[in-house]
């Protein structure tokens, strides 16, 4: 039909008509036929997906960094490449406990690593996703003004 998308059945997938579904077809559950415009857009879709786990995984990641004083710790650590926990409070305006506390957290969640140095722990981002990320949010500045 001269450039109309026909609507194809898929199972899972929320087609047009799909905005309310009524109690019966909640009941016939995610595996019931829905009808798709773009077959290869959803396919892509999933494909780009992946794995739920990941997404829960990144979900937990974001809601770790959401907090203003974690992500305030990250941009600092991101910066300063590697950094101690005194520096990095002082960087920060935070206080040595406050600072420990927020990196232990992040360092539980995978964001940080660390490295005894002597008596000194040093902090850096614990992967080249969460710089790039931090970049992105925060790019270097072209020039620092005194």
């Amino acid at each position: 039909m001269d450039g109309v998308p026909t609507e194809q059945e898929h199972p899972g997938t929320p087609g047009p008509t799909d905005t309310a579904p009524d109690a019966a077809a909640a009941a016939a559950g995610p595996d019931r036929p829905r009808r798709l415009i773009d077959p290869d857009r959803v396919d892509a879709a999933v494909t780009g997906l992946g794995e739920r786990e990941s997404v829960e995984e990144w979900a937990e990641r974001f809601s770790v960094i959401a907090d203003p004083s974690r992500l305030t710790l990250l941009v600092c650590i991101h910066y300063a490449r590697e950094i101690c926990v005194s520096d990095l409070a002082a960087a920060a305006d935070m206080s040595d406990t406050a600072v420990s506390q927020a990196l232990r957290l992040l360092r539980a969640h995978g964001l940080v690593t660390t490295e005894r140095r002597g008596r000194v722990v040093y902090y850096r981002l614990a992967d080249d996703t969460m710089h790039e990320l931090i970049h992105r949010v925060r790019p270097h500045p072209e020039s620092r003004q005194h």
